[in-house]
């Protein structure tokens, strides 16, 4: 969140740096690019080799709902997330009047939208996170790769979702910057857009093209590594 939500600031701020240098449209393709990138590089570095790279809710969600994760590990991944996006975006306060002047990148509906709309739109990115990234994990050929959708796909949802919704897809990353921000307003649009998109992504891969998309680790990276098997599809027969 610290990373990511300095590249919003940095990019989008009307007292950043790059203020009149490039259009709105540009900024929004670039913070999605730089803010997925900052996505890959976790997954691929000793956090991610440990914890599979969440960051997002909904992402462990979807590995529990397709019995990958146990529940009561899922429960502690989200609540870490949360945790550590608050804690993340509490460090924002240092860009002082040129983060507050987007509220430190907190993601709010547009104002020609609304809040239904903006739900929609977090509703439909999300199922393309979810999609992607399960069609990615799923594929032999293509698993090494997964990492690197991140880039491209957020600099394009960001580009035209963004004046809908912010194209947040992710819980953690909109409660962080709202808490810091003192934002309450349309926060059930970040819990029930990715929830529901999510949703959406696992019932498309149960379609019969998709159904043998299956990978045995809930990670996004760093696939043979899970040394207490916390992170592999529970057997008949394990406990807990």
């Amino acid at each position: 969140m610290a990373v990511g939500l300095s590249l919003v600031i940095v990019d989008t701020s009307p007292l950043g740096p790059l203020a009149g240098v490039i259009g709105p449209g540009a900024a929004r393709a670039l913070t999605g690019a730089l803010f997925g990138t900052t996505g890959m590089l976790i997954a691929l570095s000793p956090v991610g080799k440990v914890s599979g790279a969440h960051i997002n809710p909904i992402v462990t969600l979807a590995f529990v709902l397709r019995g990958q994760m146990r529940p009561w590990l899922g429960a502690g991944y989200v609540l870490a997330q949360l945790a550590g996006a608050t804690a993340g975006a509490a460090l924002l306060l240092a860009w002082g009047p040129t983060g507050r002047a987007v509220h430190f990148g907190a993601t709010l509906p547009g104002s020609s939208y609304g809040p239904l709309i903006a739900t929609l739109g977090e509703a439909v990115t999300s199922a393309a996170l979810v999609l992607a990234l399960f069609t990615f994990l799923g594929s032999e050929r293509l698993r090494a790769f997964t990492p690197a959708i991140f880039p491209p796909l957020y600099a394009i949802m960001v580009y035209l979702e963004a004046p809908v919704s912010g194209t947040s897809t992710n819980p953690a990353r909109s409660l962080g910057p709202a808490v810091v921000a003192g934002i309450g307003r349309a926060w059930w649009v970040y819990w029930a857009g990715p929830v529901a998109g999510a949703l959406v992504g696992l019932a498309v891969l149960r379609l019969r093209p998709l159904r043998g998309l299956e990978t045995e680790v809930a990670k996004v990276y760093h696939f043979g590594e899970d040394r207490h098997g916390l992170l592999h599809r529970p057997s008949a027969t394990s406990e807990g």
